[in-house]
């Protein structure tokens, strides 16, 4: 049993399946991408979500393209944030860091079933029906930051740490050349999380050593799928993608 397994027996378990549907990089925008519809990739996710039973959603970063949406476009996006019938985890990233300015300011973080982290919890939302902790740094600015700096001790059955960034095995920080907001193989680890659910890249896959299941969902436009993450009542983390559901009748 590995070291998450060990710590996680300190704590009472929920006794069912936990299923979380984790996706990212949404860029919700004016719609020149979709057709003139800007919320179509957000739609699609949480469609998604719904098709999969999901007991809450996780979106690590990037939701939205910029801060300068307008007013009409945030206002559809937090409706269908509101409608999504279930609980909605949000992760800013880089191009929708949680400044004063952020659209999440403008009504996306008002509905009750919608938790920003670093706007409504400072840096984890405990669900404790499904005995659950989800923790994160947010993008609090457009500078560059340490996206799994300080792990949080577990203090629930399961964990998962949210981050949004550029993985490399071994980091380069000597040059500010390298990508900003990076992360490696001793973060993952260190973060002794059941799931590390990532952001910032569009395609979908797995990285770090495997010890702690770290994975990038991809956007649903280029992945074309979701993170399907099944937390088992028998204590294993299974992981499965699944297809958006870009058919879904846009919001009026």
């Amino acid at each position: 049993m590995n070291e998450s397994g060990r710590s996680r027996d300190r704590h009472a378990a929920p006794g069912r399946d936990v299923v979380v549907v984790h996706s990212s990089d949404i860029h919700v925008d004016e719609g020149e991408s979709t057709g003139g519809d800007g919320t179509a990739p957000l739609r699609a996710v949480l469609a998604a979500a719904r098709a999969e039973r999901a007991d809450l959603a996780l979106l690590v970063g990037d939701t939205f393209e910029h801060q300068r949406l307008p007013r009409e476009l945030v206002d559809r996006a937090a409706r269908l944030l509101a409608e999504a019938g279930m609980p909605v985890v949000i992760l800013p990233g880089n191009h929708d860091p949680a400044i004063a300015e952020s659209v999440y300011r403008r009504g996306v973080a008002e509905p009750p079933n919608v938790h920003v982290l670093g706007v409504t919890h400072e840096e984890s939302v405990w669900f404790p029906e499904f005995q659950l902790e989800i923790w994160g740094h947010a993008h609090r600015d457009y500078g560059d930051m340490d996206p799994l700096r300080t792990p949080r001790a577990r203090r629930s059955f399961w964990q998962i740490a949210a981050a949004h960034g550029h993985y490399e095995p071994v980091p380069d920080r000597r040059t500010s050349l390298r990508p900003s907001w990076l992360f490696g193989d001793e973060e993952i680890s260190a973060t002794g999380a059941d799931y590390v659910a990532l952001g910032h890249w569009n395609r979908a896959v797995q990285v770090g050593k495997g010890k702690v299941p770290a994975y990038y969902s991809g956007s649903p436009d280029l992945a074309g799928t979701v993170n399907v993450v099944t937390l088992s009542a028998s204590g294993r983390v299974l992981i499965s993608r699944a297809p958006v559901l870009w058919d879904q009748p846009p919001v009026t």
